[in-house]
């Protein structure tokens, strides 16, 4: 259950057998249904999670529509991370896209291993660091690329998701229309042929 987190963690710190099991502990199983709701636009989150198996969205809400603002898949830590961090009401909320199986620390749990383990604010730091630089190259994506471009390099990097998530939520995340998008789709695969 704790392989793919601990896998993680090796390419950042090395931690002790007596440093894994108190990693271990202060972590538990969760299992969750498609579309289940971790966090809620306007609740605070109290949880952080590492996927396992399955993928989780994170989307704002706003007049009615939906906005995705990040694909998270197996291997990776998600929350509304400001929320948890600042344990503020979230301006985002969290679903199962698939269902899930996850490692949930909670704030609390979290704050106390960063006294009781020194080299997981390292783990943390590199982490955030990593999220940081993913942050900026999707936002230069939005600023100097076309659609078009975004959605082949979505595809390059990611086309195995276009297999699990509805193409109406990668268009959001894409930041188009699910029309546009399925114009972008045609237009590539006859420039295939």
């Amino acid at each position: 259950m704790f392989d793919a987190l601990h896998q993680l963690i090796a390419q950042f710190v090395t931690f002790t057998d007596r440093e894994k099991a108190i990693l271990e502990n202060a972590f538990v199983f969760k299992q969750v249904p498609r579309k289940f709701s971790l966090v809620r636009q306007g609740q605070v989150a109290n949880e952080l999670y590492f996927i396992n198996k399955g993928m989780l969205r994170l989307f704002y809400e706003n007049e009615g529509d939906e906005i995705t603002a990040f694909i998270f898949r197996e291997n990776l830590f998600a929350s509304s991370y400001d929320s948890f961090l600042r344990q503020t009401p979230s301006i985002q909320s969290l679903e199962a896209l698939e269902e899930a199986d996850l490692l949930v620390i909670t704030q609390p749990k979290m704050n106390e291993l960063y006294e009781e383990l020194p080299k997981l604010n390292v783990l943390t730091r590199k982490i955030a660091e990593q999220r940081f630089i993913n942050a900026q190259q999707i936002l230069s994506s939005f600023l100097l690329d076309s659609p078009e471009e975004r959605y082949a390099k979505f595809v390059e990097q990611n086309g195995d998701l276009l297999l699990r998530v509805p193409h109406h939520i990668i268009a959001s995340y894409l930041g188009m229309t699910p029309v546009s998008m399925s114009r972008i789709r045609n237009r590539l695969a006859q420039q295939k042929r």
